[in-house]
């Protein structure tokens, strides 16, 4: 990978990476449209990061379909993908990892530990095997993202990290391959994520600004889904992921599958 990257780099050819752990939808898509926009050469990496999953989580089922995905980027006119095995980046012996502190550390940070160090440490390794001009991340996750953002300013990383946005079903849902684990009455339920995100924008546009205000605003549309447990939902700063601020983070269990979703509070819901 790397050789091809420097090849293309000394034929003055800029480079988009796009990271994902396949299971390809079409919020990878628009990243991938986005990349082909903005560069010469786009690359796609196609990895499950063992190390960003915690103990009893859904490393094992995570949703996998090589052929699919191949057929989806092969029509995405990608230009190679960067496919490596555990044991390629994860040799025996390794030990180090990348902890991005602050912004890291609450919400996402605090209910998956261990989390956004792996995200971390693959992205560094993404970062050093592609040597991107440019990298695309989805809105979706948006703590990654500062995490992400945190990481190439604070290593002094030569990447331009371009976000996305979120990518929504026709019923608001945001598009996730953990989508695939829901039944379908599970499936009509989940769309209590997206309208509770639309409520608080609601009363945000009719000048509600108080954080807790808004936040019991978001419970009480997803408590009132029978299926759905929520994790924390929260209004807060986009940068620091901690109140006050503008965007509105949740984390809900739809029977056994987590979700996560977010939205800007100061621009209208989409839809």
């Amino acid at each position: 990978m790397l050789a091809a990257s420097r090849r293309w780099r000394g034929e003055g050819l800029d480079i988009g990476l796009v990271p994902t752990m396949g299971a390809l939808h079409a919020g990878h898509l628009s990243l991938i449209e986005h990349a082909r926009r903005e560069n010469r050469i786009v690359v796609v990496s196609v990895f499950v990061n063992p190390i960003q999953f915690g103990a009893g989580e859904d490393f094992a089922r995570y949703p996998r379909d090589p052929d699919r995905d191949a057929d989806l980027l092969r029509r995405a006119g990608v230009d190679a993908v960067y496919q490596p095995s555990v044991a390629v980046m994860y040799p025996p012996g390794s030990s180090t990892r990348v902890h991005v502190g602050g912004v890291g550390d609450p919400l996402e940070g605090a209910a998956r530990p261990g989390h956004f160090e792996g995200v971390a440490t693959v992205v560094s390794k993404l970062f050093a095997a592609v040597e991107p001009d440019r990298a695309y991340f989805g809105q979706k996750d948006a703590q990654q993202v500062a995490v992400v953002k945190r990481l190439a300013l604070d290593l002094d990383v030569p990447v331009e990290i371009r976000v996305g946005p979120t990518v929504r079903e026709p019923d608001g849902l945001a598009l996730s391959s953990r989508n695939a684990y829901l039944s379908a009455e599970e499936r009509v339920a989940a769309a209590c994520l997206s309208s509770a995100l639309a409520l608080a924008a609601s009363a945000y546009a009719n000048g509600e600004r108080s954080p807790e205000k808004l936040r019991k605003a978001l419970c009480r549309r997803l408590e009132a889904e029978p299926l759905a447990r929520v994790e924390y939902a929260e209004v807060v700063d986009p940068e620091t992921f901690r109140p006050p601020g503008s965007l509105a983070v949740l984390a809900v269990r739809i029977g056994a599958t987590r979700l996560i979703d977010n939205h800007d509070l100061s621009k209208e819901f989409p839809g």
